[in-house]
């Protein structure tokens, strides 16, 4: 949550008022003067003080397990959607997901109600790990590996950045690929373009968060105490 609007709504002040506070250096995170009104603050990560009092934030962190059949939107006519999976306690309207996953794309998706957080994540600059799991109708080989090294080039002409694919030793039809960036059917396309078609694509980490074996798909958890300190590092 932004800093400014916390302390707005925490102590009913007018935008002019917080200004003020922040100018006369009582605004303190972690025990130092903070002047930045737009930093994002969490009271689980960060001790928020002004002029002694400790603030709180409400902010919630979903990890779920996206199935496969459900889109990843706030509404669709059409098919359920990520926000269909949560139980009605749970959902707030401020919620968003961080990333999309297409249609048929099972795996880690977050809910977050931290949009700021969610920015950020996506921002190319941070340039966040997302490893999937892929199964591949036509099997991959060595040369595959090194033209990912190198960096995919679309059929349309668009280029990828580097990605890390393995093949896994049950078959080489089932495949690691890590990504940097997150283009449009990105995983898709770039095995399309090598000839190769995905079967089945399921994103196993995203950034310093692994997929949880045993959470079933379609479940969902909030992330624990742990999980969210590893994305205190994007928080800015």
């Amino acid at each position: 949550m932004r800093l400014g609007t916390l302390i707005m709504e925490q102590l009913q002040l007018s935008r002019k008022m917080m200004k003020r506070t922040f100018l006369r250096g009582v605004v303190k995170v972690d025990g130092q003067v903070e002047y930045d009104e737009a930093r994002n603050v969490d009271s689980q990560l960060h001790t928020i003080e002004v002029e002694g009092k400790i603030l709180q934030t409400s902010e919630v962190y979903y990890l779920l397990n996206k199935p496969a059949g459900v889109v990843t939107a706030n509404k669709d006519r059409a098919y359920d959607t990520v926000f269909d999976c949560l139980q009605k306690e749970d959902w707030r309207d401020d919620l968003c997901f961080v990333g999309r996953l297409d249609r048929n794309t099972e795996g880690l998706l977050l809910l977050i109600s931290n949009g700021q957080l969610a920015y950020d994540l996506l921002q190319p600059g941070k340039k966040v790990s997302k490893v999937y799991e892929a199964y591949l109708k036509e099997p991959v080989e060595m040369e595959d590996i090194a033209r990912f090294e190198q960096g995919i080039r679309f059929l349309d002409g668009t280029l990828c950045k580097p990605a890390k694919l393995t093949i896994l030793p049950d078959s080489p039809h089932h495949v690691l690929l890590e990504i940097h960036e997150g283009k449009f059917h990105q995983v898709k396309k770039m095995f399309l373009a090598v000839g190769k078609k995905v079967e089945r694509l399921r994103r196993i980490s995203f950034g310093p968060l692994v997929l949880p074996t045993d959470l079933p798909s379609g479940a969902y958890r909030k992330l624990t105490l742990d999980e969210l300190s590893r994305l205190k590092e994007y928080f800015r």
